[in-house]
């Protein structure tokens, strides 16, 4: 860990006025977070959108002792910082506009797993909701899913249990930082997920868990993962706001029908009824609908024949998509190493050669 890089990191965040989009931006333009503290107020003043009173802002020295203090808290407990620009940080996560500038994390999973599933529901769960979330987790085992949620009341708690369970990591995101657990009641089930998954969130120490956090936890939520499955949700609520976000990052949203008399099945309805979910009823539906199910292989004629005339990029991609089946192109970016540009660019060639199909929802697969 780099600490004179991450103090102005982490100071980047506390600058008023500048959040997860802008301070991208900034980082962007003059090249990383020190230089921007080192830049001159009126060189600031220039750079649009960023006004005068941020370029006086950045120049507070209170907001680099206030960075002394948490790395000194992330030193003590072990907390990984990961910087939107670090190789660590969820690739998947990295590609939404309005991603956290940094993240604290403490656990032990991959939050670059090969398959990773949300799983969001209403605090208030029913007992059909909690075993329709054991049945799909106890059924997705043979996928090695990581599954996330937000470690609240309900739906999100039995996710957890669920694939401590039965033996999947588990992920919990926060909406406060990582000196608390809330709801306490989970203390006990948060401290197994660290050895079992772990806890992330974009929240500096000290900070409760505020009504105004919650949209912001939902929101990565929705960009770590493949797909956002709701178990029940009520016709308003964070469920239904994670599933919203999910559709504008173009992941892949399901939900679990329920009785139309159901309050806490008035959500899902709603997805399902409007388009904004897919159906679905067990944890088959969801493999066969992100194509996990189905192995493609090559013959191995053809595959001689073929590997002849294609890139090393190109005939990376063909072996991860015989070794995995059907995948998206964030999937075959974090499994391959790759740049986006250059599997974007592979994947369009091995197309027009007729080696591979783009189906709905930018699933690849080998022909």
């Amino acid at each position: 860990m780099n600490e004179d890089a991450l103090l102005y990191q982490v100071a980047l965040t506390l600058v008023p006025g500048v959040g997860s989009v802008l301070g991208k931006k900034l980082v962007s333009i003059v090249g990383s977070a020190e230089a921007i503290f080192r830049e001159t107020r009126p060189a600031l003043t220039k750079m649009g959108r960023v006004g005068k009173t941020i370029a006086i802002a950045v120049k507070n020295k209170e907001l680099l002792l206030r960075a002394e203090q948490e790395i000194a808290f992330i030193t003590r407990y072990g907390i990984t910082p990961l910087f939107f620009q670090n190789k660590d940080y969820p690739q998947r996560l990295r590609h939404c506009y309005d991603s956290p500038v940094i993240l604290y994390y403490k656990g032990t999973a991959d939050l670059n797993s090969p398959r990773i599933v949300g799983i969001v529901g209403t605090r208030s769960a029913t007992a059909y909701g909690k075993a329709v979330t054991n049945d799909i987790i106890k059924d997705l085992v043979s996928q090695q899913i990581l599954v996330i949620s937000g470690l609240a009341y309900g739906i999100d708690g039995c996710a957890h249990r669920s694939a401590l369970d039965h033996g999947l990591s588990t992920v919990g995101v926060l909406g406060h930082g990582l000196d608390r657990v809330y709801p306490y009641f989970h203390k006990a089930l948060a401290e197994k997920m660290l050895t079992q998954g772990g806890l992330v969130t974009e929240f500096l120490s000290g900070t409760t868990p505020d009504r105004e956090n919650f949209p912001r936890r939902n929101r990565v939520i929705a960009g770590l993962c493949d797909a956002v499955v709701v178990i029940e949700a009520a016709k308003k609520g964070g469920a239904l706001i994670t599933a919203n976000i999910a559709n504008s990052y173009n992941r892949d949203v399901f939900a679990v029908p329920g009785r139309i008399t159901d309050p806490y099945s008035e959500g899902t309805n709603f997805l399902i009824r409007t388009n904004r979910a897919a159906l679905i009823q067990k944890a088959d539906d969801l493999e066969y609908l992100m194509g996990w199910k189905q192995a493609h292989t090559v013959p191995q004629v053809i595959q001689k024949k073929i590997f002849q005339e294609l890139t090393t990029d190109e005939e990376q991609i063909v072996n991860i998509l015989q070794t995995h089946g059907q995948m998206d192109i964030d999937a075959i970016v974090i499994q391959s190493g790759l740049n986006m540009s250059a599997v974007s660019s592979a994947l369009l060639n091995l197309e027009f050669e007729g080696i591979v199909r783009c189906q709905p929802g930018k699933i690849y697969v080998l022909l």
